[in-house]
């Protein structure tokens, strides 16, 4: 017996293509969907869980310069790190840097935390004590009295969220000329080179004060103490940035937001989307320009400061313009 045969018309011929192109579509857009979700909901955690220090009058308006403080409270340390700093109650400024993106250029300017200023109503200090003193509202108008520049935003983090934000993005690269130590902030590198570091060590490298590098078999100081230490700062913060920009580094930015947002402290005209922003304009630009105050150690009535130096004027003068530091 025959089978008879029928010859269906071109447009049932081609629907099934069409189907299968309208299925991956919608995978695609609900993919999508999801994502935006996710994404969304990481940053509304983020918004959430920063702490906002509230409105600091002495900011200027508009956008710009990041006053960047690293608090070397130990409050919300892990696990992990308790008792590798001390026992020091309250809170000091670590680090304080000026940070900011004009066209093509990224501009860290750091600030020595021994740096001789006055601060109003305390007299001749150490501009990191006018932290401790008087928090972000007072810290924000000795930076400006110091150097002339007032900061549009201000942000905080501390010792775990530094670390935290390091480990999130699975380490960070550092070269080191020779074997390094730091016995007051458990800085131990066993060999010269490249390493990859932990949160843990790069905290101890960045807040070295103390840094020592094993020479023909002798431990040998630095003669700058504070000095070379902005400049491992520095060279930390840029480290990640160039993490946080690689492809693993985009792919794990949720790990990173979700580690660092409870050390993270904002003024309450800034955002988590404006820092986005920033991070991105930091991540966009392509040149770097890095450099510290120029300072040199005086000391006063026993007190060791650091004091700026007229070269000081010249680097001060071209943050404010945006110019090369150098």
């Amino acid at each position: 017996m025959g089978y008879l045969t029928v010859d269906q018309p071109a447009s049932a011929q081609v629907s099934r293509p069409r189907r299968a192109r309208v299925g991956w579509l919608g995978r695609i857009f609900l993919l999508v969907l999801v994502l935006l979700i996710v994404l969304a909901g990481l940053l509304l955690y983020a918004e959430t869980t920063m702490r906002d220090v509230g409105t600091v009058s002495s900011l200027a308006a508009g956008d710009g310069v990041y006053l960047i403080i690293g608090s070397d409270s130990r409050a919300n340390l892990p696990p992990d790190l308790e008792g590798n700093f001390g026992d020091f109650p309250g809170a000091r400024a670590d680090v304080i840097m000026l940070v900011q993106v004009v066209g093509d250029r990224r501009q860290l300017l750091s600030i020595p935390r021994d740096l001789k200023v006055e601060v109003l109503g305390q007299g001749t200090q150490k501009i990191n004590a006018a932290y401790s003193l008087g928090a972000d509202e007072l810290m924000v108008e000795t930076v400006f009295a110091a150097t002339g520049i007032r900061a549009n935003h201000y942000l905080e983090i501390d010792f775990g969220g530094f670390a935290a934000i390091v480990d999130a993005l699975g380490g960070i690269v550092l070269d080191f000329p020779y074997p390094a130590r730091d016995l007051n902030s458990n800085l131990s590198v066993d060999e010269a080179g490249t390493q990859d570091v932990d949160g843990a060590t790069a905290l101890a490298y960045a807040r070295s004060r103390s840094y020592e590098e094993l020479r023909d078999g002798e431990w040998v100081g630095e003669a700058t103490g504070d000095i070379a230490r902005t400049g491992r700062q520095r060279q930390v913060l840029l480290e990640i940035l160039d993490k946080a920009s690689s492809p693993a580094g985009v792919l794990r930015a949720p790990l990173v937001m979700i580690a660092s947002a409870r050390h993270l402290s904002t003024d309450a005209g800034t955002n988590v989307f404006d820092l986005a922003e920033f991070g991105w304009a930091m991540r966009s630009a392509s040149i770097t320009d890095s450099a510290s105050l120029p300072v040199e150690i005086s000391v006063e009535a026993g007190v060791s400061y650091v004091v700026a130096v007229p070269p000081a004027s010249e680097v001060l003068a071209a943050f404010a313009s945006g110019q090369p530091l150098a």
